[in-house]
């Protein structure tokens, strides 16, 4: 009897990679960016020290404040110091940029071949991506909104005009500034998955997180609507802790709810679109 050919050797199929190793890849790639590192870090500090200088103007200017603005300062003006429209725009801005580099970075190489033949199963793969920077931003988004809450209530405090993080609204505030980032995140991931194109892919992610709400506003109902359930409008629901109270009425109003929900589907609607279109058109 002779022995079998070489080639009548069964096949060994190659093991599938499990979903934990797929999250440590991509996490693996996502720090193995400077720009991640870069990104984070220096908008971060701008983020902080745009709030922080607002605080330490209103307290350098305290002396000169009459008895009406002092009366609303507390709460109206001090969580505005916390969380400045400045510094919300540049944490969006930053947070939706990280997001489109860890889909767009990948097709700009042309690594995304090597990548999609080595896990075939894109779905796994996107989601790992998405879990990642998911929790990286939060992360993020944790540590600048408590920094400037803190810092900013610190030096008020010298004025006795600081909030506590148990006035009504003051947590949930910091909350939503942490939770804006991660969602400006999975925006831009789910533009890059569109557009796959790294410059494109920047510009639409600004013009969707930053320029859109200003082409909308609440004259109308069906405005309103719309401009509530923006990112940059839900998130200035949720930390305005003066809405509608101190003689500021508001023409078409919103819950804290429906803000809540805004983020929520941004977020889920976001991460789907990049899951589906990454899996169903070619490289």
């Amino acid at each position: 009897m002779t022995a079998p050919a070489l080639t009548d050797r069964p096949a060994v199929a190659e093991p599938r990679a499990r979903f934990r190793d797929l999250l440590a890849a991509e996490w693996t790639k996502l720090w193995s960016l400077r720009s991640t590192y870069w990104t984070l870090l220096l908008s971060g500090l701008a983020v902080i020290g745009l709030n922080v200088n607002a605080a330490v103007a209103d307290h350098h200017n305290w002396p000169r404040y009459g008895a009406d603005i002092r009366a609303i300062f507390v709460p109206i003006w001090a969580m505005r110091d916390a969380f400045t429209q400045v510094a919300g725009l540049v944490l969006m801005l930053a947070a939706g940029s990280v997001g489109a580099i860890t889909i767009t970075g990948e097709y700009g190489t042309g690594l995304i071949r090597t990548t999609f033949s080595a896990v075939p199963d894109r779905r796994s793969l996107v989601t790992a991506k998405l879990i990642d920077v998911t929790v990286v931003m939060l992360g993020y988004g944790t540590v600048v909104a408590g920094a400037s809450f803190w810092a900013t209530q610190a030096i008020l405090s010298g004025r006795h005009a600081g909030l506590s993080i148990g006035y009504p609204g003051a947590f949930q505030a910091v909350a939503a500034s942490a939770v804006l980032a991660p969602v400006c995140a999975l925006i831009g991931m789910g533009l890059g998955a569109i557009i796959r194109h790294g410059a494109a892919t920047m510009v639409i992610t600004t013009a969707v997180l930053l320029l859109l709400p200003f082409c909308f506003t609440d004259h109308y109902r069906w405005t309103a609507d719309i401009e509530h359930v923006l990112p940059a409008s839900a998130w200035q629901r949720l930390i305005d802790v003066g809405y509608g109270r101190f003689g500021f009425p508001v023409r078409r109003p919103t819950t804290t709810t429906e803000a809540w929900i805004a983020l929520a589907l941004w977020a889920l609607g976001a991460a789907l679109v990049a899951i589906t279109v990454v899996h169903r058109r070619d490289v």
